[in-house]
């Protein structure tokens, strides 16, 4: 089985402030650092550190060799990445002051360039039963969506960051997992309570199964036979910001091998909170034998089931 990610890749350029740019002011930086970035990229690392067999669809520009050369480290297969001459790659300008705040300018860049026909050449090397992976930082999510469900393929959404069009758009009823936060749910279903966000989304889209993220109070699965709930475990907190791709793409893995639902939710749920116990996005992502390996224990004051 073949997990295709049709994800974002982006430059993260970093710049360390003592105070955010004022409207007409000119500030000099206390530091610059580029990252490899976009949820895409996060989420193909973590498929692979998981151990799946990935294949990344993606674009960009002629700067971004970087973001090839990181997927590659990670032996994830490039033959739909493409290198496109007249656009820059995906990329954001970060300004993070000296109390750890941030403010965000996102450039898409190549990764809006995908075509409806793109997708199709990309689909022909996949068949029936394969997975595709997709987020919302791309162009053609919707068409993608129904083509993949169309050739067979089984569709994994992560609908961040949401948007009211993505939220409503027909292709959701092809979608077999939403893989998604409270915030995405609330906004997707219009309910609050996460057991309401499941049955919302199982309403809505019958056949399809919820994964929903809970932040401290854990994870929750539901796809309208069962029902699953998982705990988060005791680590320091030191970087949340591959938390969410950690758990996604290691929930894949795990559905991927066919391993029983209860042995997933502790797999993903190991992994991001081994993610967030270290500094960086797709650097703090775990590797199968040290999600395996290493001892941690739930955290008692936070059941899941309260």
């Amino acid at each position: 089985m073949k997990i295709l990610n049709f994800g974002s890749l982006n430059i993260d350029n970093v710049y360390q402030v003592e105070h955010f740019v004022r409207a007409g002011e000119t500030i000099s930086s206390l530091g610059l650092a580029n990252y490899c970035g976009g949820k895409g990229l996060n989420q193909s690392i973590a498929l692979a550190r998981a151990g799946a067999s990935v294949w990344h669809a993606g674009r960009i520009g002629k700067e971004g060799g970087m973001l090839r050369d990181r997927l590659a480290k990670e032996n994830i297969n490039l033959d739909y990445l493409e290198t496109l001459e007249d656009i820059q790659s995906g990329h954001a300008i970060i300004q993070v002051d000296q109390k750890g705040q941030n403010c965000i300018v996102l450039f898409k860049g190549a990764n809006y360039r995908f075509t409806e026909k793109d997708v199709d050449n990309i689909l022909e090397g996949f068949e029936a039963g394969d997975i595709m992976l997709l987020q919302n930082e791309t162009s053609c999510v919707e068409y993608a969506i129904e083509a993949a469900h169309k050739k067979g393929l089984k569709v994994a959404l992560n609908p961040s960051p949401i948007t009211d069009e993505l939220a409503k758009s027909p292709a959701m009823k092809y979608v077999d997992w939403f893989i998604l936060n409270e915030i995405e749910g609330e906004e997707i279903s219009g309910k609050q309570d996460g057991a309401e966000i499941c049955e919302e989304l199982l309403r809505r889209n019958p056949g399809c199964r919820v994964m929903l993220t809970l932040g401290k109070r854990g994870c929750v699965y539901c796809d309208g036979q069962q029902i699953f709930r998982h705990g988060i475990y005791d680590v320091p907190v030191v970087d949340t910001t591959a938390a969410g791709d950690t758990f996604t793409g290691y929930f894949l893995a795990g559905v991927a091998e066919g391993m029983e639902m209860p042995k997933v939710l502790e797999m993903a749920s190991k992994a991001s909170s081994l993610a967030v116990s270290r500094a960086g996005a797709s650097d703090s992502i775990p590797t199968r034998a040290e999600v395996e390996s290493t001892d941690i224990k739930l955290d008692p004051k936070l059941d899941p089931n309260k």
